[in-house]
């Protein structure tokens, strides 16, 4: 009786499992377009720099739609207005301001279709310098970290974002290129054999001391870099940037960074609602992204050389690399048409060929480093 009633209980059970279907919701297909304000008011020596774009929905190809042709104004609680131009598509500059620390700021955006937005009025926070930027070798990479101390003890939140450039080269090294008739060697304008590539952050990186006596951030983690990675091949720069907070400004990022990084499981935070401080004048209840704080950034600019760094670590590169010897009757078919996907290295000759047999060659994956980076060497470079 009981191994019938067990067969009855499995025999339900897979029937409610195979009916079972998996559930892929719909994507939101709404047509809002919500205004996103990304920056902040520079009070230093350095440009102040406000990019205005779109939301756009999941079903799109592209990740947001400049807001162009508006109209930016930084403007203070006495009636002085400081305006900044389109220098690009949804990217408005103005030169350095050097505002009065004393004084509450906020942003004026009217929008090419007639509509205004006024952020809160914010008092200036002062941001310290960057005391260092280091490093810790660890088990599979680099972790890069900021220290920073304010000894007035009035900073307590903070905020980082950086730009980071490298130097690395291709697979293999090419001597050799078609000028569409004959296989010639490089001049020094034609090598791509080293390049230089770029990022920026994209995550929300913050710290806080507000829980300790004295205003002191120490090796606040910033990136990793994994140990196989381009980036440390040569030589690594970071250019690191810091903002100061206010408590309010802190509490929008950080529960922005819950939203947008630590969602994917039932232990992580559940979503809620990022209220900023920038408002449509007309219709308060229009959700506005972004939260426009006045500060003194500062900056700190690091160079890491592999010479430094494990010499077992070693770059894994980001496609799969052959050679091929092409010989002189295949020469004209594959390797001098403009445009071949085929490129010449190095010429090859069997023994006691007095005359060059062929070539050898690879594919651009392999032999042009501009398919990732760019050879002019940044200004910054050292």
């Amino acid at each position: 009786m009981k191994s019938k009633m067990l067969l009855l209980w499995l025999f339900i059970l897979s029937l409610n499992l195979s009916c079972k279907k998996p559930y892929n919701p719909p994507a939101v297909n709404a047509p809002n377009s919500y205004l996103v304000v990304e920056g902040v008011i520079n009070g230093n020596s350095d440009s102040t720099i406000i990019k205005l774009s779109r939301t756009v929905n999941l079903s799109q190809n592209t990740k947001s739609s400049a807001e162009t042709k508006a109209k930016l104004n930084v403007e203070d609680m006495s009636g002085n207005s400081y305006p900044l131009n389109e220098a690009s598509s949804g990217k408005y500059t103005c030169a350095p301001l050097n505002l009065d620390s004393t004084k509450k700021y906020r942003l004026h955006i009217q929008t090419n279709n007639g509509k205004t937005y006024f952020s809160d009025y914010v008092q200036f926070t002062s941001t310290p310098a960057i005391d260092s930027v280091g490093y810790h070798v660890t088990s599979n990479g680099l972790q890069i970290y900021a220290n920073t101390h304010n000894p007035k003890n009035n900073t307590r939140y903070y905020r980082w974002d950086f730009a980071e450039t490298w130097k690395f080269h291709s697979k293999y090294y090419s001597g050799y290129v078609t000028n569409g008739t004959a296989i010639v060697q490089r001049r020094a304008d034609q090598m791509f054999y080293y390049c230089f590539g770029s990022d920026i952050s994209s995550n929300i990186i913050l710290g806080s001391s507000e829980k300790l006596q004295q205003d002191v951030i120490y090796q606040n983690p910033i990136t990793t870099i994994l140990s196989t990675s381009e980036k440390i091949e040569m030589k690594y720069s970071i250019l690191l940037k810091q903002y100061g907070l206010t408590k309010d400004a802190y509490l929008y990022w950080q529960n922005l960074q819950k939203n947008t990084e630590q969602l994917g499981s039932i232990f992580d935070a559940q979503p809620s609602t990022s209220s900023g401080n920038i408002h449509n004048t007309a219709d308060p209840t229009e959700p506005v992204i972004g939260f426009i704080s006045a500060t003194n950034v500062k900056s700190k600019r690091v160079f890491i050389s592999n010479d430094a760094l494990p010499p077992s670590w070693q770059p894994a590169y980001p496609y799969n690399c052959g050679m091929d010897s092409i010989k002189v009757k295949d020469v004209a078919a594959l390797l001098i048409p403009i445009g071949s996907t085929f490129i010449p290295m190095n010429p090859f000759s069997y023994p006691k060929s007095t005359m060059i047999d062929g070539y050898i060659s690879s594919s651009i994956e392999c032999t042009d480093c501009t398919i990732r980076g760019t050879v002019k060497q940044p200004v910054f470079w050292k």
